[in-house]
């Protein structure tokens, strides 16, 4: 009886299983809204007449406040010093608030004219709202990793960390499968906004559950008499930052997402454009990458757990980012048939390098700077997230126009972009399992220790 009061709260399966299934519905309502605007690119284009370049300004605005303000590097010494209850919250609440603003900005209730700075008003009000919810979002996702971090320490924290990763790409996948039939069904292109305005409730009353369940954990590791966590220092960035692997990982992340989630800001126009899909199905194609990515990244995760490979298993995830991008380059087979083939593949890679990476930095870096660490990496990945959407929006304005009403953009420069990147994280990769074989980190062993018989 003893021995059962004593044990910590994380060790009950059912209660550290049940904590990651909570913050996962938060996390599952952040991304809805994140891609919630993608599949509705030539709507915008022809309902307010957005041209590709200003859709690219709005797609890369989620990075501003971000990049540029340092609020993730500040969300992270926040999450360390204040704790992961405190900073949840705040989080969930940027998202509501971005949200908002983005939604008054297409809503058919409110009338925004004239420019700033030579940028319509509807666009920058509407950039400045998803900017807001972008800091939210990635200090939401910052939070979640360092939960699971904590509530699985030494246990299936890869499988967690790929589960939690899996219910996210729901929320990527039903704002690719819904948005254009909300849009077209209310008869109003904001609508899918408000709808996701309304789940992020959701997601913020699902965090206070965690809350309450979170105090409990702290009273039952007093209880257990365990060996509290040590304080946060300001200076233990510095040695943080000085490791490199630490870069490495955040770079990998940087160039990795780079080629993907710009990619899917653009996949739905690349289906209508290249492959001739419907636009009232054009984003169910896109929406397959986070089907494989939602039936693999846990089981990549198990694996990581039981049978190590990490750094393996992210440089094979960035290898096939380069296979993608190429066939979607490549004049051949201009079938959706094909194209879901390659999306799935995409879906594959997508799982593989998040299910290693993440359970990696724990590895890596100390638990009490777990948070700026995570801030660090997104900081610098926001830098891609910020910079690749507009990037790609200048392009395909200058050099991409087709001249044809019915198929407007060429998107072959794009893509080779987008393999760029591809080329570039493998090279990372190969040289943090190179790194991680100088240093032991232990990238390549099990997260889970095998007991001998």
């Amino acid at each position: 009886m003893t021995e059962t009061i004593r044990k910590k709260l994380n060790d009950s399966p059912v209660a550290r299983w049940s904590v990651l299934g909570i913050v996962s519905v938060t996390m599952m309502c952040g991304y809805f809204i994140t891609d919630v605007m993608a599949p509705l690119q030539t709507m915008l284009e022809e309902n307010f007449g957005w041209s590709g370049t200003e859709y690219g300004l709005f797609s890369g605005a989620y990075g501003w406040f971000n990049v540029f303000l340092f609020m993730l590097v500040i969300g992270g010494v926040i999450l360390d010093k204040k704790g992961m209850r405190f900073t949840g919250k705040l989080a969930c609440a940027l998202m509501i608030v971005g949200c908002a603003i983005k939604y008054y900005a297409i809503s058919p209730f409110f009338s925004l004219e004239g420019f700033v700075l030579g940028v319509r008003m509807q666009v920058l009000l509407a950039c400045a709202g998803f900017a807001t919810f972008g800091v939210g979002v990635e200090i939401a996702g910052i939070t979640v990793t360092k939960i699971i971090a904590r509530w699985f320490k030494g246990k299936e924290i890869a499988l967690a960390m790929g589960l939690q990763v899996a219910t996210a790409r729901i929320g990527t996948s039903l704002a690719f499968s819904l948005s254009v039939p909300l849009a077209k069904n209310f008869n109003e292109i904001s609508a899918p906004v408000l709808f996701g305005l309304a789940i992020l409730c959701i997601g913020l009353i699902s965090f206070i559950v965690f809350c309450v369940m979170d105090r409990r954990l702290d009273e039952s590791i007093k209880e257990t008499d365990a060996v509290p966590e040590e304080a946060f220092r300001l200076q233990d960035i510095w040695l943080m930052v000085r490791i490199k692997g630490f870069w490495l990982i955040a770079i990998l992340c940087l160039l990795f997402y780079s080629a993907i989630f710009p990619f899917l800001k653009y996949a739905t126009s690349l289906m209508i454009n290249k492959y001739g899909i419907s636009e009232d199905w054009a984003g169910n194609v896109p929406s397959l990458i986070s089907l494989g990515a939602i039936i693999l990244t846990p089981i990549f995760g198990g694996i990581y757990d039981r049978k190590g490979k990490g750094a393996s298993i992210m440089y094979l995830g960035s290898f096939l980012i380069i296979i993608v991008h190429v066939f979607f380059a490549l004049p051949i087979l201009n079938v959706w048939w094909f194209a879901a083939i390659v999306m799935f593949i995409l879906g594959i890679a997508f799982s593989l390098v998040p299910s290693a990476m993440w359970p990696s930095v724990p590895k890596i870096i100390p638990q009490n700077q777990l948070g700026s660490a995570y801030a660090t990496i997104f900081w610098v990945q926001n830098f891609g997230l910020a910079g690749v959407p507009t990037l790609i929006g200048w392009v395909l304005a200058k050099y991409c126009m087709t001249g044809n009403p019915d198929v407007p953009y060429d998107y072959t420069l794009p893509m080779i972009i987008f393999a760029g990147f591809g080329v570039a994280a493998a090279f990372v990769a190969f040289l943090l399992k190179r790194e991680d074989k100088k240093k032991g980190f232990g990238l390549e062993l099990p997260n889970i220790a095998v007991k001998e018989i």
